[in-house]
């Protein structure tokens, strides 16, 4: 039986794949002439196929061909497409008013907003909020906030971290092509320290921790000086760098490290946060408080919305006016968002990502003892992957992953790469998506391997 959407007032979408064209089909490739003619070509596509639809774990696209979701615009629709929720709350703000400015006169749903991130969020210190429109721009702020309170200048940061696309957080993101290339120069005062990356740790993953912690607080009082540093910043599994989990016992070390030298610790959750990982926040997983956590993604069902979110006492040490921007918690995304949590809540998305988690590890780690091209499968939750490698070696295979991509998106599954060398396969579903579709997806995937 075709099951609809699973949340009520979402669009009536059959949640079964369909292919009723070859991926692009005619439609979507007219609409790729035009984006070609009208659109900057640094604005790159994954899938070549324009959406007409999405919800639950479906996107259907302008040719009718319905495709299972494994990428959630980039962890972005955790709650589905069209959330009941996020659509009703937007919905009735949009009658209301799209847009005042909340420096000019604020408004309920940011307040609400704030105090949702201070009950959500790690720790049980005050805590405040200010919101903006992307993760790099809670990011930037993030930096401002740390520099102001501490008087210090320098920024640590680590390998195969991503932070953003301005011209500080490329300074902040580790990867050149396509983040940074020609793009620069770039914001001074940023230090880049190694990550604990057990696949690629050279004596070994049972060492990595505490090698790595040894080398980043070694090399800080080295290069940079801990009186120097105002911030530390991380994510607590990393996205963009190839979801990479660093080492247990190396984000406490290095927290700890930062609570010792009146450094603040940045948690960056804008793609591991909002249930993502099975707990509202990654850095939840080993106990970590950070003194500022920036969100994004996740936070309001695919509206534009980001947060930086931290101490009372560091969050008020900024003047007035030194934070905002004219957009900044745009009243519809801040009703969005309050839809967004209303889900998380009500349908347990942390548990419905440990029970995704739950059914996909199993069988990813079978078709990694069945193809040698999987080096590791890795992740928590409904944030996973596989790393492609050369056979027998632990050498990047970055095009075995891009021809994998292609094959899984030409039998109707949407995933997306990443990784530092580009041989990471990501896969990052709704929480909200039937577990039938979760195993046709996979069914795709091992069958789209064996062709390899």
């Amino acid at each position: 039986m075709t099951m609809m959407t699973d949340l009520p007032g979402g669009p009536s979408l059959p949640q079964e794949r369909r292919l009723v064209t070859a991926i692009p089909g005619p439609k979507s490739q007219e609409l790729m002439a035009r984006k070609r003619a009208a659109v900057a070509e640094g604005v790159g596509t994954v899938m070549p196929v324009f959406a007409r639809r999405a919800g639950g774990g479906i996107v259907e696209d302008v040719d009718g061909n319905a495709l299972i979701d494994f990428g959630s615009g980039i962890a972005v629709t955790s709650v589905g497409n069209s959330a009941e929720a996020v659509v009703r709350r937007a919905s009735a703000q949009l009658a209301q008013f799209t847009h005042t400015c909340a420096m000019v006169t604020p408004y309920e749903g940011y307040v609400e907003v704030c105090e949702e991130l201070a009950r959500l969020t790690p720790g049980d210190h005050p805590k405040k909020s200010a919101l903006f429109n992307s993760g790099a721009e809670a990011v930037e702020n993030a930096v401002k906030i740390a520099r102001y309170a501490t008087k210090r200048q320098a920024v640590v940061v680590f390998d195969h971290g991503y932070h953003g696309r301005t011209n500080l957080t490329m300074a902040l993101t580790s990867k050149s092509m396509p983040y940074k290339h020609g793009f620069g120069p770039f914001a001074p005062e940023i230090y880049r320290m190694p990550v604990a990356y057990p696949f690629r740790w050279l004596t070994g993953p049972e060492n990595c921790a505490e090698e790595a912690a040894a080398q980043v607080i070694d090399q800080i009082g080295k290069q940079v000086g801990a009186q120097n540093t105002a911030a530390i910043l991380i994510e607590p599994l990393l996205g963009e760098g190839g979801f990479i989990e660093p080492a247990r016992g190396f984000l406490p070390r290095i927290a700890q490290f930062a609570k010792d030298n009146g450094i603040v610790f940045i948690a960056d959750e804008i793609q591991s946060g909002f249930c993502r990982t099975g707990q509202w926040f990654a850095c939840e997983d080993e106990g970590i408080v950070p003194d500022l956590i920036t969100t994004a993604k996740g936070i309001a069902g695919g509206l534009p919305l980001a947060a930086v979110t931290g101490r009372a006492e560091l969050m008020d040490a900024a003047h007035m006016g030194g934070l905002g921007g004219t957009y900044g918690g745009n009243p519809v995304a801040c009703a969005g968002a309050l839809g967004a949590i209303e889900t998380m809540r009500e349908m347990d998305l942390a548990a419905r990502a440990r029970r995704i988690e739950e059914i996909m590890k199993p069988r990813l780690r079978a078709m990694a003892e069945r193809f040698p091209v999987i080096g590791e499968v890795r992740g928590r939750g409904a944030m996973l992957a596989i790393e492609l490698v050369e056979p027998g070696t632990k050498e990047p295979a970055p095009q075995a992953t891009a021809a994998l991509a292609k094959a899984c998106h030409g039998q109707g599954l949407l995933v997306l790469t990443t990784g530092t060398y580009g041989n990471v396969m990501r896969f990052l579903p709704p929480l909200v998506i039937g577990e039938d579709l979760l195993g046709e997806g996979l069914d795709i995937l091992e069958d789209a391997l064996s062709t390899l």
